[in-house]
């Protein structure tokens, strides 16, 4: 005798199927498993996935500065200690890389408006945000080649980053008006349009130097007046 049940003569087949199906469900409750109408939670990625994505778009931006957008990327998963198939399961083309690397800095951006907002008080959080977007600028120019080698052009990374950028500025701004350390007319935007405007006019290798100064010179013309 095996285990498999047969239904008796007052039971139909359809009763003996709908049972069946109950037990299964149960079954798949107590185990834990996904029923048809529930939905699996996505995955996480691994840790050490993680960590090879973000070694790779570090050593994918110091290699755009110094050779281009054509950098080796065998080279670059070398300096990054994975494999070239670990690459290329990131990033499938030379495109989806350079796209990440930008992508990353412009999220730096975003993550830092929320850590300094908790951290500081809002005139110094604006204050650091503003000198963590030099930086921005900094590399955005150093790998500029790369990315205007861009499928569609630059303009189509750009699209998506003024959101974020501007909104980060935006909720600085904000704060420091609300705590009374920046004038209410003050147009948030202002501030990063000097500061680009000093990466554009001086062509010096110490113009990082120069919108440093910057900052606390806009920092200091946006206080109320008195």
């Amino acid at each position: 005798m095996t285990g498999r049940r047969v239904p008796t003569k007052t039971e139909s087949v359809s009763e003996s199927v709908d049972k069946i199906t109950g037990d299964y469900l149960r079954l798949q409750l107590f185990l834990g498993m996904p029923t048809k109408n529930q939905k699996m939670a996505p995955r996480k990625p691994r840790t050490d996935a993680q960590r090879n994505r973000e070694l790779i778009l570090e050593v994918a931006k110091v290699a755009f500065t110094r050779s281009g957008p054509n950098a080796s990327l065998d080279d670059i998963a070398k300096e990054a200690g994975v494999g070239a198939g670990t690459l290329y399961r990131h990033f499938p083309t030379r495109d989806a890389l350079i796209e990440a690397v930008y992508r990353t800095e412009v999220e730096k951006l975003a993550t830092a408006e929320r850590r300094f907002a908790a951290a500081m008080s809002p005139i110094e959080a604006l204050r650091a945000w503003m000198l963590l977007f030099v930086d921005y600028i900094a590399t955005k120019q150093i790998i500029a080649s790369a990315l205007n080698a861009y499928v569609g052009g630059p303009s189509k990374l750009y699209e998506g980053s003024r959101a974020q950028i501007q909104g980060a500025i935006d909720a600085l701004v904000k704060r420091a008006i609300k705590h009374g350390d920046i004038r209410r007319d003050l147009d948030p935007f202002d501030l990063l349009r000097a500061l680009v405007g000093v990466s554009n006019v001086s062509s010096g290798p110490d113009w990082q130097q120069s919108a440093r100064r910057l900052v606390d010179i806009l920092i200091t013309g946006s206080r109320p007046i008195k």
